[in-house]
């Protein structure tokens, strides 16, 4: 594969970065583009820039771009350790352009994905139960880590991908202060989208999404850090003069490549039609490994790298906060090791 952007891409990103700085700018410093709490208004910009809406199908206002596309905007995103919801609603719209009826397509724009079930491994088929009822379907389960609650749920069950309309749901904490919530199902009406290969791929979508949101924070991370230590001195040389230090701060370099090449990669299979699964893995992966690499950030600004009115707590968050959406290293590891 091309690893560089064509030049729709490049506009993407371009204009991505500009309307989260404006937005950072105008929430005010420490707070991110969405303001501390990541709350219904997040990424107003985002929205009318219409970033939002880049992956849903042009037959419902959007641009129809895919996986790829959908990787900019989020690394971006992640860049700027900005708290607003495109990651659930990229996917959601991307998942719907590709399985989803013309009517479902039209009506779903700011949708997010529950995908994730108590005491089970993101990559483990669902056990939420999908039955027949009448001329529609119901389910019955729980999902938990959904970000960003809203109106229209995609849920992944053992009959395939499900909309679900305002769900019953109980808030979350989060590291990142960010909406979640756990979905509860009970004999809930629900409408099909399509079979068990939509929910598969939907979830691939979602974990390429995390991985591409997670190599924008670490590479915001590493820049931030790098200015750093350049400007901080000790001992009457620069912090970056120290081998130490420049050994440290090469291994967050290499350890953001490794998921960069990973992340990319599976997201351009996944926007040809490719097997994908062990690079979705690799990819996820590496985003458990990236939150040792924020430690690594932090470790390099001493105490600063604690003030909650420095923007790295809000890298390192974001890293915990994705990490936890796939399940940790371990779980990847035990995936990667069934597909070879």
């Amino acid at each position: 594969m091309d690893f560089n952007l064509d030049e729709t891409q490049q506009d993407l990103k371009k204009l991505t970065a500009e309307v989260l700085t404006r937005e950072e700018a105008t929430a005010g410093e420490g707070t991110g583009a969405a303001g501390k709490e990541g709350g219904a208004t997040a990424g107003d910009g985002l929205w009318r820039a219409g970033l939002m809406s880049v992956c849903a199908s042009e037959e419902a206002g959007g641009a129809g771009l895919g996986p790829v596309e959908m990787a900019v905007v989020l690394r971006e995103v992640g860049a700027r350790a900005a708290a607003v919801p495109a990651l659930p609603v990229l996917v959601s719209t991307l998942a719907l352009a590709r399985h989803g009826s013309p009517d479902q397509r039209r009506r779903v724009t700011r949708g997010t994905l529950a995908r994730r079930e108590p005491g089970r491994a993101p990559a483990d088929p669902p056990e939420t139960v999908a039955r027949r009822e009448g001329d529609g379907w119901s389910l019955t389960g729980r999902k938990v880590s959904v970000p960003y609650p809203a109106d229209d749920v995609l849920v992944t069950a053992d009959e395939g991908l499900f909309l679900v309309a305002s769900p019953s749901a109980s808030p979350e904490f989060t590291s990142t202060g960010e909406p979640a919530a756990t979905v509860l199902l009970d004999g809930t009406p629900a409408e099909r989208v399509a079979g068990p290969e939509a929910a598969a791929d939907a979830g691939r979508l979602f974990t390429v999404a995390v991985a591409a949101q997670a190599s924008g924070v670490l590479a915001g991370a590493l820049d931030l850090t790098t200015a750093y230590i350049r400007t901080r001195r000790q001992f009457g040389r620069a912090l970056a003069e120290f081998q130490a230090v420049t050994m440290q701060i090469a291994d967050v370099y290499i350890a953001g490549r490794a998921l960069d090449v990973a992340m990319w990669s599976a997201a351009w299979r996944l926007g040809e039609g490719l097997p994908a699964d062990e690079d979705v893995a690799l990819a996820a992966f590496h985003v458990c490994e990236a939150v040792k690499a924020l430690y690594t950030c932090q470790h390099l600004h001493g105490g600063l790298g604690l003030d909650v009115t420095y923007p790295l707590h809000r890298y390192f968050a974001q890293a915990k906060h994705l990490s936890h959406l796939l399940g940790g290293a371990d779980a990847q590891l035990d995936l990667i090791g069934a597909l070879v």
